[in-house]
């Protein structure tokens, strides 16, 4: 049985999506200021379709479809609006959900909003400096390592 587990969905580094991107619009973070910002149509310009669909507009890709899901070498996953080092190698894990997905984002990385969109409730991750959508946290998945099994 497939159970959810901690995605980060696109954003990083390069994205490859096959199809089936949903577009929403972009969040507001409750006033949320950040480093890196551009205008829509800047943003256009500086990524791929692929990449503003997730970054801009919270959009996902399809499952089993980006090429981050077999990365496995040693190193820092960055986020692909601006460049700013997210993820490291050691917190990657094999959740089985078809997307790249790490137990711990580095320090002071990512910012964290409730999304209450498709009638659940879920935390979204974003970009602390660009503001660019990550992806979701659930806390259903495996224990990270070094944690204790109640």
């Amino acid at each position: 049985m497939m159970t959810r587990r901690t995605l980060v969905n696109a954003g990083i580094a390069s994205i490859a999506v096959a199809a089936g991107i949903f577009r929403r619009m972009p969040r507001a973070f409750a006033g949320e200021r950040f480093a890196v910002t551009h205008t829509d149509a800047e943003w256009r310009k500086l990524l791929n379709p692929s990449q503003y669909a997730v970054l801009r507009r919270s959009g996902t890709e399809a499952p089993f479809s980006s090429p981050l899901l077999n990365e496995h070498r040693k190193g820092t996953f960055t986020c692909a609006g601006c460049g700013l080092e997210l993820f490291s190698s050691t917190t990657k894990f094999e959740s089985g959900t078809g997307w790249p997905s790490f137990w711990a984002p580095l320090e002071q990385a990512v910012g964290i909003e409730e999304d209450t969109s498709y009638g659940m409730v879920r935390t979204a991750v974003h970009c602390q400096r660009c503001g660019g959508h990550l992806g979701h946290v659930f806390d259903d998945g495996p224990p990270r390592p070094g944690s204790a099994i109640a």
